[in-house]
């Protein structure tokens, strides 16, 4: 094999890798264990354990020592259906916005059109900005959006009284465009500050709403101000560090002789008393995840020196001050307006210290500290402390945002060093020439803080006056930096109000229960596939076992280093993929096994093998990877997850299969061990298959047009039973005076309603909230009468635990008309992306229209199996999500079996050129010598599907049922439709051939 010392140290290099993004998920709950044994069920101890260690180095390895925090960053994270959490949906008001562009008119056309507009976006594919264009012209056939948008700020858009309708619809779109992406990076940094492990936020293509996700959260009322709150922007004078330090000095000795003495009781006071100020705490110190000390919640430390050292220096010992080095090496105050320096985990307490009557007293009004945005470092998480100067008697700020016309990332020319430049409106420009001169002429020179929401983003230092309004801004910034402070500064100019328009605490969603179910239906389907591998390929089944484990072990070390979020469909495909992870060793070893036929040696066949098998291979892989780039791209929520681990595991598989299983056989023929690849009564199952599958091809025709027909019959008459995800329903919070078992509740609720209901644990778990779909489509008094009862009904089943309706609320869809058209489109897309790669890969059009033939038909009969065994088998067959991911890994599936044939075929049409042979008996001939591959790789994954189906749990059993049954219909149609498809469609005409020179062994053994 070429380039075996490469590959080698590849895949070392890949193993290491994986081994030390993984070696973090170990660590973190090594310690988090510690944190449970040392708190022995108090949260509260337990938290302050976590908290302490944040900093401390937990991870050593020698030439690296990692702290605990910085490990929990890079651990594996789990989903909120796996670890539970807050979900939040945001909506951007593009009404506001298109309302502050045009400076709030009063005109009646004007704000009819915005109402218009806004009712229309409801159930609209069109964005809003077309929809209000749309309205406005109705209301007003002869009138110019120009009236209104040709102002001054706007006019640095190039907006003016000529302008075109067209022209402002553009401007608008690519504003309100701007400002969901400002208010993204508001939030995204604001989600940064709270401190939560593995946020997802995420726009929604295609709509102004943002999905955030934040796992292990369950305090409403914080998330709801943090994410809810004015994003002020505010420039600020500064005070130089020379002109603080001796007021850290008074505040410090203060503190000292404030604590003196102190007894523990009065140590839990303080404690008490930074619990007080937490949540402003929080807010300032960017959140810090809680992040109170030990110390501050009235813990011993067991260092001698330090507890001295906090006793005469409580503030310095935490906040290192801004001391530079003088001419002579001596230590001299630092110049700016950074009065300080203080690791995450103390901010909290160093803002206890602030809030301490003593010394509040001696803190002048017109003085304010505030914290940096980000740490100096991401090694220290060192946090700047800022000391920022009111103005006027009021003690604002010296400029507000609003000022701002435009910003933008850019590159100073003399450095090629990132920096912003900022342009001001004619009222900004005014008071920023008089702010800046004041600034430049200082001693030493001042620097203007720019903040955000009371953090600080940029404090650089004003040179120069800056009369025109359009100044640079250079400091130690990335490009993305830059960006990110653009954004900033632009959100002060277009203020477009976040809004919570869907919210939930939820626990785990799927209960401990499935939890264990899901973990141990991977661990049972991987057993069972390398059971089958050894069964029936002998020694090389050991070789891809050995494969198999690799590829898991790298899936899970590359979703770890990307900090991907697992999932319950995460899971899911992994599973899957340790069926299809076999499909390559599958196709390389039936082609060994044709060689060794042909009685070449070991060596040789093994050659031969992995080279005649690689087309297959790589067009099979190909195609399914695509489909998982379309449920990527469609995709959102856990559909994401599951197209993650899909692509990420048809890479390693690809990884595994082709270059270890041939690292091991080198190995093994280099020591001379006896490598077989079957058993005697397995080297002959289907060998010498000739079913007549061309010949017999109209009743094949004639059974799936039956099939087609029964299913479209049932899909327009019956229909589906809608998943909560797309009809939405009734939402009751449930209060019992026990803690309940969330699996027997689903199960009684779901009994009483006769539909699938969705059930979480809410808050505590002793309470729920359960949503129905049960009569959606009715919403009068006696359907809510009758719904209320069921749910009693139901949760009554729980013996000796009363409990009560705290509240109830109907909900619309989570999953808006857009998302769910967007699952359509890419089922549509897939089919098409698919047809698209035969037709270049093959270049016959007729294997592109037979493909796409056999996947609508798997579709529609997948589709009406759905519909007509809904309510008749004892478990769900909702149309969610999750069958939208289901119903495209059949369709990947499907096409990757009828692949392997194609490229058999064409394969054959070669070998048959010499002897002319007619192209039904050559088709028939690639159908059968792929037959015992297509077989075996079903049978692989039907074995691993078929365990999720019985162990993974009820939440995800119609999905898994899905992907079963979309096997044998795919493994169906590859073999009875798709090859012999190319029959009729093709000319009946023999093949046009040119004589080569082909050993006759394998024109005989290629013949029917």
């Amino acid at each position: 094999m070429q380039g075996k010392g490469l590959i080698n140290f590849f895949v070392i290099l890949i193993t290491i890798a994986c081994l030390y993004s993984l070696s973090f998920t170990f660590v973190t709950r090594k310690v988090e264990r510690d944190a449970v044994a040392y708190a022995k069920g108090d949260p509260v101890k337990e938290r302050a354990y976590l908290d302490s260690m944040a900093t401390v180095d937990v991870f050593n390895l020698g030439f690296a020592k990692f702290s605990y925090q910085y490990c929990k960053e890079r651990e594996l994270a789990l989903g909120l259906d796996l670890k539970g959490g807050m979900n939040v949906t945001m909506e951007i008001s593009l009404k506001e916005l298109i309302n502050n562009l045009a400076d709030n008119p009063k005109d009646a056309n004007f704000q009819k059109a915005l109402e218009n507009a806004q009712s229309r976006s409801k159930d609209s594919q069109k964005d809003f900005v077309s929809l209000f264009g749309e309205e406005f012209k109705k209301l007003n056939p002869d009138g110019k959006l120009a009236t209104f948008f040709a102002n001054k700020d706007n006019a640095v858009s190039n907006i003016n009284p000529n302008s075109s309708d067209a022209d402002i619809l553009r401007f608008l779109q690519k504003e309100s465009g701007s400002a969901i992406d400002r208010s993204f990076n508001i939030l995204r940094t604001r989600i940064d500050k709270f401190g939560v492990t593995s946020p997802n936020i995420q726009r929604q293509q295609g709509t102004n709403r943002i999905l955030i996700e934040l796992p292990g959260v369950t305090d409403e009322d914080r998330v709801r101000k943090l994410l809810q709150g004015s994003a002020k922007l505010e420039f600020w004078e500064t005070y130089d560090n020379t002109e603080i330090f001796s007021l850290l000095e008074n505040a410090n000795n203060t503190l000292a002789s404030a604590l003196k003495d102190t007894s523990k009781t009065s140590s839990q006071s303080v404690a008490s008393d930074t619990a007080a100020t937490k949540e402003e705490g929080r807010l300032a110190s960017l959140g810090a995840s809680d992040n109170v000390s030990a110390d501050s919640l009235g813990g011993d430390s067991s260092d001698l020196a330090m507890e001295q050292a906090r006793s005469q220096n409580p503030l310095f010992a935490i906040l290192s001050p801004n001391i530079g080095q003088g001419p002579q090496g001596q230590q001299t105050l630092g110049q700016g307006p950074v009065v300080g320096y203080v690791l995450q985990k103390d901010t909290a307490l160093v803002n206890s210290y602030f809030n301490h009557p003593a010394v509040k007293a001696i803190i002048p009004a017109n003085v304010k500290l505030l914290w940096s945005v980000k740490p100096v470092s991401k090694e220290t998480k060192m946090f700047q402390l800022f000391a920022i100067k009111p103005t006027g008697l009021d003690g604002e700020a010296v400029l507000g945002g609003n000022v701002i016309a435009d910003a933008r990332a850019d590159v100073d020319q003399r450095t090629n060093s990132p920096q912003v430049e900022m342009i001001m409106n004619s009222e900004g420009a005014r008071a920023w020439r008089k702010i800046s001169a004041a600034a430049a002429s200082a001693n030493p020179k001042r620097a203007i803080a720019i903040v955000l929401d009371n953090t600080v983003y940029s404090a650089p230092t004003v040179q120069d006056e800056i009369a025109n309004g359009i100044s640079s801004i250079t400091g130690n910034f990335t490009f993305e930096d830059t960006q990110d402070l653009a954004n900033v500064l632009k959100a002060g100019r277009l203020p477009a109000p976040a809004k919570i328009v869907e919210e939930a605490i939820v626990g785990p969603t799927l209960g401990q229960a499935a939890i264990d179910a899901g973990v141990n239906s991977s661990v049972i389907g991987l057993v069972v596939v390398l059971v089958f591998m050894i069964f029936y390929y002998n020694r090389a089944g050991l070789v891809a076992n050995v494969a198999v484990i690799f590829n898991v072990f790298f899936i899970m070390g590359i979703l770890a280093s990307l900090g991907a979020v697992l999932t319950l469909p995460g899971i899911a495909g992994i599973v899957l993929t340790m069926g299809t992870a076999v499909d390559a060793n599958v196709l390389i070893y039936e082609r060994i096994r044709e060689e060794f036929a042909l009685g070449k040696g070991i060596r040789q066949a093994i050659s031969d093998g992995y080279k005649h098998a690689m087309p297959s291979i790589l067009d099979s892989q190909i195609t399914t990877f695509l489909v998982g780039v379309i449920l990527y791209i469609f995709g959102s929520g856990p559909i994401l997850g599951f197209a993650t681990t899909l692509m990420l595991g048809i890479i390693t598989s690809l990884f595994t299969a082709i270059f270890i299983t041939r690292i091991i056989f080198e190995w093994m023929i280099k020591k001379d061990m006896k490598i077989t690849v079957s058993y005697p009564w397995s080297d002959h199952t289907l060998k010498n298959a000739n079913f007549g599958f061309v010949k017999n091809r109209k009743k094949f025709y004639g059974f799936s047009f039956a099939l087609i027909a029964v299913s479209l019959i049932f899909i327009f008459t019956k229909g589906f039973s809608l998943g909560v995800d797309f009809s939405g329903g009734r939402t009751y919070t449930i209060k019992y005076e026990q803690a309940v078992n969330l699996e027997e509740v689903r199960e009684n609720v779901n009994s009483a309603f006769g539909v699938t209901s969705e059930v979480k644990t809410f808050g505590n778990d002793n309470q729920l909230r359960i949503t129905t779909p049960y009569l959606i489509d009715q919403t009068d008094d006696a359907a809510d009468k009758q719904v209320l009862d069921k749910l009693n009904e139901g949760l009554a089943k729980i013996q000796d635990n009363p409990f009560e309706i705290a509240s109830s609320q109907k909900v619309g869809p989570t999953i808006a008309n857009d998302i769910k058209v967007s699952a359509i489109y890419s089922v549509i897309f897939s089919i098409v992306i698919i047809a698209l790669y035969i037709l270049i890969r093959f270049r016959k059009w007729q294997y592109s229209i037979a493909a796409a033939i056999s996947i609508i038909h798997d579709a529609i009969v997948l589709l009406g199996i759905f519909s007509i065994f809904d309510g008749i088998l004892p478990f769900s067959l909702d149309m969610d999500q999750h069958f939208i991911a289901a119903i495209l890994t059949v369709v990947a599936y499907s096409i990757n079996d009828t692949v392997v044939v194609f490229d058999r075929l064409r394969e054959y049409l070669g070998i048959h050129k010499a002897q002319s042979e007619p192209l039904g008996s050559v088709i028939n001939t690639a159908i059968n010598k792929t037959l015992s591959r297509t077989i075996i790789t079903s049978l692989t994954v039907i074995f691993v599907m078929a365990v999720l189906f019985i162990f993974g749990g009820e939440v995800i059993r119609g999905f898994s049922f899905a992907i079963l049954i979309g096997i044998v219909l795919g493994t169906y149609s590859s073999i009875f439709l798709a090859a012999p498809m190319v029959v009729d469609l093709q000319s009946k005409e023999s093949p046009k051939v040119k004589e080569t020179n082909l050993d006759r062994t394998n024109l005989k053994t290629a013949k029917v």
